[in-house]
């Protein structure tokens, strides 16, 4: 529920930051995330590219008539094709996301406000132990409100987080190369190289937003106490020691560190912050950076 501290993500409050974040994303990346990104492909566009002999079905307006003038052959212009960027947010709402999913949802608020307002095709999706729609894939600013609206009504659900599974979903859904944002605190029972490594062999760029409550970096608990895990709903009776709190913070220090280790061995990029960041300081520090790189 929005407070006073946490407005409404459809607030204009809120939105004013989003305008504020565009318009740095505009005046920084100069294009990174709009739909101006050229391909190799060949076709009707602004740039001249190259000439290609014209064929039976080929475009007549196309010709060159001016060499043809010269040489009596039949050209046609070749033109760089301008397209969209598709950018893909895959936002964590499994149980264990529970205390950050309000600020998980103004990152993913941010990224894409700015990509809807660069004209780039948005998809959307909430993970957990399985792949579900946020909102349709869309374009354009008119998708602004109802991007920020199913957004806010997005809820923590399931009971696992199945990341390699809704990596594959992802794949079999879209075959369009692009970017892959997933935010998440990445603590995958069954582990998150296999479904990066998915993300990553399908051809797509792929930036990690990892954001942590910071109780979950440390024990602070000792003594007897019972276990309940957020995801399966599992439980152990366990006695908490000076010891054991120590052996969970080196667990939680050398889980992320496997995270970081990985991505920047894959080339990866990777934002590691809490609960505690403003949102959009943490998406100035990206753009300022150059944007999703590694």
């Amino acid at each position: 529920m929005a407070d006073s501290k946490h407005p409404s993500l459809t607030d204009p409050k809120f939105i004013s930051q989003l305008d504020a974040l565009y318009l740095l994303a505009q005046r920084i990346l100069k294009g990174n995330l709009q739909a101006d990104r050229r391909t190799e492909r060949k076709g009707s566009g602004i740039d001249f590219a190259d000439y290609s002999e014209y064929q039976l079905g080929d475009d007549y307006r196309a010709i060159d008539w001016k060499v043809y003038a010269r040489i009596e052959q039949l050209l046609v212009k070749l033109f760089e094709v301008e397209e969209d960027t598709t950018v893909y947010v895959m936002l964590d709402c499994s149980p264990s996301m529970h205390s950050k999913l309000d600020a998980a949802k103004r990152l993913a608020a941010s990224l894409g406000y700015i990509a809807l307002n660069s004209l780039d095709r948005l998809v959307t999706y909430s993970l957990s132990d399985k792949l579900e729609h946020i909102l349709q894939p869309s374009r354009g600013r008119g998708k602004t409100l109802p991007f920020l609206r199913a957004l806010e009504n997005t809820k923590s659900t399931g009971n696992d987080t199945r990341f390699k599974q809704c990596c594959k979903a992802l794949q079999a859904r879209h075959r369009k190369r692009g970017i892959v944002i997933v935010i998440s605190d990445f603590l995958f029972p069954h582990g998150f190289d296999d479904g990066l490594r998915i993300l990553q062999g399908a051809g797509h760029d792929i930036y990690c937003l990892q954001i942590h409550d910071p109780a979950d970096l440390e024990c602070q608990w000792l003594g007897d106490a019972n276990l309940v895990c957020s995801e399966t709903g599992t439980t152990q009776k366990v006695t908490i020691t000076e010891a054991e709190a120590a052996a969970y913070k080196k667990a939680m220090a050398d889980w992320n560190d496997s995270l970081k280790s990985y991505c920047r061995k894959k080339a990866i990029g990777l934002t590691s912050i809490t609960t505690e960041d403003d949102f959009d300081v943490v998406i100035q520090g990206l753009l300022r950076k150059g944007g999703l790189v590694a």
